[in-house]
């Protein structure tokens, strides 16, 4: 349950001189020369003493631009922030930050994940702050942001973009990306033709918001709820819904509360909340790429967290959460009117650690307490699953020794014990240009495999894992095969696709040695991914491959090829990952 804010004077605020932006305004004249100069610039500004000064000072980081409609609204969101923390006692400060529009940022935002990471901790490092509020939600824009905000460590509150509403066309209830995915292939088949598809354009997505499937953005932002970081009932709400403002003054109001607490981020980003993070995650069906963004996150916060975890914890969760792609039928307005998180969490207690605290409570146990689901069809009782199992299984084998993933729940269950023949191809753009080659052969039993598509080799690892399916089976009525990749997928995306494989092939890993005609099989109830080809022969090939030339020879490109891991430990930089204290700045 959401706790109202106290608005009396609390008894444990924190004197000005134990707060952190102390030491660029100090007090008086005798505070040096620096606080001096601060304090100018600061009248410079436009404010006055009174309005700043002792204050908790709080930075507002936000994502929004003109080209990224799942955060157009939040300038508007940052005002209801500032609100909050004005009626608080507090001083906001809005920083713009970097946009990663998933729609439009080539080649991927993924690129550019660890480049907002580093900006958000340097910023909130640099300047004279005491707590955060982030504002994000399209999908790498919400790791990117805890990433860098625990590697700094105050007091923060992560307040997520929304949800779009549901799109509508013909009397049908769209969801972005996963019908996009549906109607582009009924196109391809003959089924429906351009003018549909024109419709379409101007149905499938209508309000801002990220996407209102369970795609990465509502996966990673239901993660960040579940970690404790946002108000209750936060991860849910539409965009454009008044609550969507109110829920933006509220985290306003909480961030000054959690300075004079001296809440910080580590108090939350414990063990036990990113175990809960994980279960939530496989408990709502989510996106495969929450995977290597949990993990990225736990590293920054000092948690120990792998691909054994993700599959350990698997096997005890069902799938409760009936939300597109991984369920069937519903969209992430419908969730959240069925109770939203708090709903979800109520019926998996015996799975969370409920003694940890969260922004707005001491407890997870306490902010739970009184939360309902007003619809079993939406959120799922746990006699009546979607699936018995968490939707993530980790895969091994001699095609990916350092793992790969599958979102099993949204493929076709006789493909999850598959053995074909490999059609490989070696990078995206021959894929798309030969996909429907008939000298090919591809046939429903073939297994494609795209390589070159990994961290480095995407570069960025794109979402370019679910690869088309040919338009002659498209026509025979045929709308899943089994995929092989180093590359991710986009989580309103569906199919029995292999994600992740690491180590990826552009580096050398066995996804580079395969051959187009070796069997492969595909044992979800196993765990395993296995090439049918001998180790001698795997050795001779190895023997005969060559590194393939640098992506980046300057620039951020280099710098994101020089430093970063692969899939299975979260696709960080290692400077960053690595353990080490950096100190604060000196300000006077």
């Amino acid at each position: 349950m959401t706790k109202p804010i106290d608005m009396t004077t609390p008894a444990d605020m924190r004197k000005p001189e134990e707060l952190r932006s102390h030491q660029w305004y100090g007090s008086g004249v005798s505070s040096g020369l620096r606080a001096f100069s601060h304090r100018a610039r600061t009248r410079q500004l436009g404010y006055l003493p009174e309005e700043h000064l002792g204050k908790p000072v709080i930075a507002i980081l936000n994502t929004w631009s003109d080209i990224n409609p799942c955060h157009v609204h939040l300038r508007d969101r940052a005002q209801a922030v500032k609100r909050g923390v004005w009626q608080a006692g507090g001083f906001p400060l809005e920083f713009p930050v970097s946009t990663l529009s998933e729609t439009f940022q080539k080649p991927t935002p993924m690129l550019y994940r660890n480049m907002l990471a580093m900006e958000t901790e340097e910023l909130l490092r640099s300047y004279p702050v005491d707590g955060a509020v982030l504002m994000g939600g399209c999908d790498k824009s919400t790791p990117a942001l805890l990433m860098g905000a625990a590697s700094v460590d105050l007091p923060t509150v992560f307040v997520p973009a929304g949800p779009m509403l549901p799109g509508h066309w013909r009397g049908e209830v769209l969801g972005s990306g996963t019908d996009m995915w549906k109607y582009w292939d009924d196109r391809r088949a003959g089924l429906i033709g351009d003018c549909e598809m024109t419709e379409l354009e101007s149905g499938l997505a209508r309000s801002p918001g990220h996407c209102m499937t369970m795609g990465t953005a509502s996966t990673l932002t239901a993660a960040a709820e579940a970690l404790g970081v946002t108000v209750p009932g936060a991860s849910s709400i539409p965009a454009v819904d008044s609550g969507h403002d109110r829920m933006a003054a509220r985290s306003g109001l909480r961030i000054v509360e959690l300075v004079h607490k001296d809440r910080k981020l580590s108090d939350l980003l414990t063990a036990d909340a990113f175990e809960d993070a994980v279960t939530t995650v496989l408990g709502l069906g989510g996106s495969t790429n929450a995977v290597i963004h949990l993990i990225a996150m736990a590293g920054r916060a000092g948690v120990k967290l792998t691909l054994d975890d993700f599959d350990r914890i698997a096997r005890t969760v069902p799938v409760l959460a009936d939300v597109r792609p991984g369920g069937r039928t519903y969209l992430m307005e419908d969730f959240h009117f069925a109770g939203g998180l708090p709903g979800f969490l109520s019926r998996i207690t015996d799975l969370l650690h409920l003694d940890r605290p969260t922004v707005s409570h001491d407890t997870l146990r306490e902010q739970l307490d009184g939360a309902l689901v007003h619809n079993d069809a939406v959120i799922r009782t746990r006699d009546n699953p979607v699936a018995a199992e968490g939707g993530v299984a980790v895969l091994r084998g001699n095609l990916c020794p350092d793992g790969a993933v599958i979102k099993h729940i949204a493929a076709e269950r006789h493909l999850l014990e598959h053995t074909g023949p490999a059609v490989v191809f070696d990078d995206y753009r021959t894929m798309q240009r030969t996909i429907n080659d008939p000298s090919l052969g591809i046939t429903a039993d073939s297994v494609l495999v795209l390589r070159n598509s990994g961290p480095k080799g995407g570069p960025g690892m794109p979402e370019y894992g679910m690869l088309p399916i040919p338009d002659h089976l498209l026509k025979q009525g045929v709308r899943d095969m089994v995929r092989i990749s180093d590359a991710r997928m986009s989580g309103t995306s569906y199919g029995a696709c292999v994600l992740h494989v690491a180590p990826e092939s552009y580096v050398g890993g066995p996804l580079a040695l395969v051959r187009t005609g070796d069997p492969i099989t595909l044992d979800v109830a196993a765990r395993t991914l296995h090439l049918h080809v001998d180790d001698e022969e795997l050795e001779r090939r190895r023997a005969e491959w060559t590194e393939p030339p640098t992506r980046y020879e300057r620039g951020y490109g280099a710098l994101y090829n020089d430093q970063i891991t692969q899939a299975d430990t979260g696709c960080d930089f290692e400077f960053l990952a690595r353990p080490g204290k950096v100190p604060d700045p000196y300000a006077g």
